[in-house]
C-alpha cells in the first residue's frame, strides 16, 4: 500500500511535519528461480528473497494533520544466493544453513535500521560483516560435529536495499550485477585463484590453466576458512536499475553480452529469470543455476537519505 502526503489532513507546513513514506513508494519487481541443471545429482544452490519494514497507521485521532487512516510505511528488501560446495549432501547443507543462519541472526536483532543516514548505513554494513563471520563459525562447528559434513562450504552473496541505498555482502564466486542504462556492471569480485592471478596481470581468455583456476575458491563460508574476509560495499540505486544475483551456474554458461540483452529486453523480472536459466540449460547446464532479478522503479522526488538530511 503506497501513500502520499495528500492522505494526511491539514495543509501546507502542518502536513509536512509528518514523515513522508519514502522507501515504500519505490516499486520493486522481484523474481527468483533455481534449477538443478543437467549434470549435478542434486541442487546445492539456495536462495532467499524477503521484504521487511516498519509501519504506523493511525486508527483514531482528532489531530488535523494525523487523521484516521494515515499510514507511514518504511520498506527494505533482502536477497541472498548461496552455492554449496562439498561431497554428497554437504554442499546442499552448507548453502541452506548459511541462509537460515543469516535469517535467524536478523530476526534476533532488536533494532532494525530504517531511515538510513550515514550512521545507520555503517551499522548495517558492520552487522552484515559480523553475521557472515558468525555463520562461517557456525558452519565450521557443524562440520566438526558431523563427519558426513567434513569439508562443506558455500559461497554467499547478499543484497539489502532500502530506498536508493544498496549494500552488498559477498564471499565466493556467486555474483551481483547492476544493469544501468543498458550497461552491465559486476558489483562483486570472484574470490577465486583465477581472479587473484588476474589482479596480477594474467589473461583468463588466453590461458586455459587460468580458466580452470576459476573453479578454485580462495574464500568461502565453512570448511576450515578461519581467516574470512567478506566484501561489504555500498551503492546508490537509480530509477530503472536492475539488480541480478546469481550463482556461477549462470555466469559459466552465459556471457555478459547475453545477460545484458536478456535483462534489457525482458518485460518483467520473472521473464528475465526464466530466460537466463533456460540459456544456461541450453548451453549445457553443467552446474546448478540460480538467478534473482530485482527491477527498481524510483519516483523522481525520492533522493537518498543523505540527500534529504
Amino acid at each position: 500500500m503506497n501513500n502520499n502526503s495528500s492522505d494526511v489532513g491539514g495543509s501546507g507546513g502542518e502536513r509536512d511535519r509528518l514523515p513522508f513514506p519514502i522507501s515504500s513508494r519505490i516499486d520493486v519487481d522481484l523474481f527468483a528461480l533455481s534449477d538443478q541443471g543437467h549434470v549435478r545429482e542434486q541442487n546445492e544452490d539456495h536462495y532467499l528473497v524477503v521484504r521487511n519494514g516498519r509501519y504506523l497507521e493511525t486508527v483514531f485521532s482528532n489531530v488535523d494533520e494525523n487523521r484516521a487512516g494515515y499510514r507511514f510505511e518504511d520498506a527494505a528488501y533482502g536477497i541472498i544466493v548461496a552455492d554449496g560446495v562439498g561431497g554428497e549432501r554437504s554442499g546442499e547443507v552448507a548453502s541452506r544453513e548459511a541462509i537460515i543462519g543469516l535469517l535467524e541472526l536478523a530476526l534476533r536483532t532488536p533494532d532494525w535500521q530504517f531511515g538510513w543516514g550515514q550512521k545507520e548505513k555503517d551499522t548495517v554494513m558492520w552487522r552484515m560483516q559480523d553475521r557472515i563471520h558468525r555463520v562461517n563459525a557456525a558452519l565450521s562447528q557443524q562440520a566438526d560435529a558431523d563427519s558426513a559434513l567434513d569439508g562443506m562450504c558455500t559461497t554467499l552473496t547478499a543484497a539489502l536495499s532500502h530506498g536508493k541505498d544498496l549494500i552488498i555482502g559477498h564471499v565466493g564466486d556467486s555474483r551481483a550485477y547492476l544493469l544501468r542504462q543498458g550497461k552491465l556492471e559486476k558489483l562483486t569480485r570472484d574470490h577465486t585463484l583465477a581472479e587473484h592471478l588476474l589482479d596480477e596481470g594474467g589473461d583468463i581468455e588466453k590461458d586455459n590453466l587460468l580458466r580452470e583456476l576459476g573453479n578454485v575458491l580462495m574464500q568461502a563460508l565453512g570448511a576450515t576458512n578461519r581467516d574470512l574476509r567478506p566484501d561489504i560495499n555500498h551503492f546508490t540505486l537509480e530509477d530503472d536499475d536492475q539488480l541480478l544475483l546469481c550463482t556461477d551456474g549462470l555466469t559459466k554458461m552465459v556471457d555478459d553480452f547475453l545477460i545484458t540483452s536478456v535483462l534489457g529486453n525482458a518485460e518483467s523480472a520473472q521473464s528475465a529469470c526464466r530466460e537466463l536459466v533456460e540459456l544456461a540449460l541450453v548451453a549445457g547446464g553443467r552446474d546448478n543455476v540460480t538467478v534473482v532479478v530485482a527491477r527498481y522503479s524510483i519516483p523522481e522526488e525520492i533522493g537518498s537519505e543523505d540527500e534529504r538530511s
